[in-house]
This record gives structure tokens, sequence and C-alpha cells, in this order.
């Protein structure tokens, strides 16, 4: 079976985010919430200012309009707030696989349901949708938060690849793979829809 990956932009929608197509015009909306050194640190890429982040989405709808990923802008739904982005990426439709990555959150939505949330919705899309066999995450070896927050979704640590990419400061980053298989995603599915009916889910 080869996973059905269409790249057409698409909006999903939760009870407490959506998941909307990233373009342009969520330039200035995310230069609020997104030019915060702290949330860059770990990634491979520096944005400093608008420009930077300008940079950062043309270069995400380039990879967008190559098949290579699907870009969002997360928007809370209590407030119609565009709180950070997320995307499918390194989509390989033949191996019936995806990324879930490039995901940013302002501060204050750090720790809260939207990012579990939105998790949810790639991961049900991902499966259910296009019939994937594998879903992968990843982050720095040394990002301690990130892999807290990939192994409460349920996904299972792989390996870590050693010296994987440069680092804005000139060091190397060690990288660790993570991910979430066909056969495993009922359960995962349950524990997630149990965890975000909990009050104050997160």
């Amino acid at each position: 079976m080869v996973a059905m990956i269409e790249t057409t932009p698409f909006t999903l929608t939760g009870r407490h985010v959506r998941l909307e197509p990233l373009t342009p015009d969520h330039l200035g909306a995310l230069t609020g919430v997104l030019l915060s050194e702290e949330l860059w640190r770990w990634l491979p890429r520096p944005v400093k200012s608008s420009a930077d982040l300008q940079l950062w989405i043309e270069e995400a709808l380039a990879e967008q309009r190559r098949g290579e990923s699907l870009p969002f802008a997360t928007v809370s739904l209590a407030d119609n707030r565009v709180v950070g982005t997320t995307r499918f990426m390194a989509i390989a439709a033949a191996h019936r696989r995806v990324e879930i990555g490039g995901t940013l959150l302002g501060r204050p939505w750090q720790r809260t349901a939207a990012n579990t949330e939105a998790k949810f919705l790639m991961l049900r899309h991902a499966f259910e949708t296009w019939h994937c066999a594998r879903v992968e995450l990843k982050t720095h070896s040394r990002n301690e938060r990130s892999r807290a927050a990939i192994l409460r979704l349920g996904a299972v640590e792989e390996a870590t690849l050693r010296s994987h990419m440069q680092q804005p400061d000139g060091t190397r980053r060690d990288t660790v793979y993570f991910s979430i298989l066909d056969s495993e995603w009922p359960a995962v599915r349950a524990r997630l829809e149990e965890r975000m009916a909990q009050p104050n889910a997160r």
C-alpha cells in the first residue's frame, strides 16, 4: 500500500486549536509570539528578526511547493490568535512515512493543551487519512523539554544520530529520533484522548 499523502493545503480543527495552512500573511502574528531566543535555541536555523522569520516562512512554503512539507499556523480557538507553527515534513509517500516537526509555540501556550491537541490532530491525519505506516519526530539531544514532550505523546525513542546537524553557534548537534508506528497508533490515540479529556489537559 502506498500512503495517500496529499500536500494540497488543508485545515485541521480540534477543541483548542486550529491548524491552518501557513501563508506569508501569518508573518506579523508569528513575529509577535516567536521572536524569542530561547524558542530557537535548539534549532539549526537562527531566527532573530522579522526578516529572518519571513525567510523561514518562505523556505517552508518552497518545501511545500516541492511536495516535501506541509506547514501550518497554529491558532488558539479561545481567542482566534496565531500562537505558533508546526508542519508535516520529510514526506516519503512511497515508504508511507512522514515526520512531524518544525513545531514552535509562543511561551504562554507551551505545556498547554495546544501542543498535545495539535500533535493529536496531525497524528490522526497521518495514520487515518494518509494511512502512513510510520510517523517520525526528532529533536536536539540536549533539549530535555522536547524529548519529554515527545515521549509523553507515546513515541518510542529509537536512536541518536551523532554530529547530525550544524548549530548556529558552530557546535555540532546530536539528534534523537522517535517514532510511532501504525500498529501502535490505536493505543497511542486512546491515551492521548484520555489525557486531553482531563481538566487542565496539557
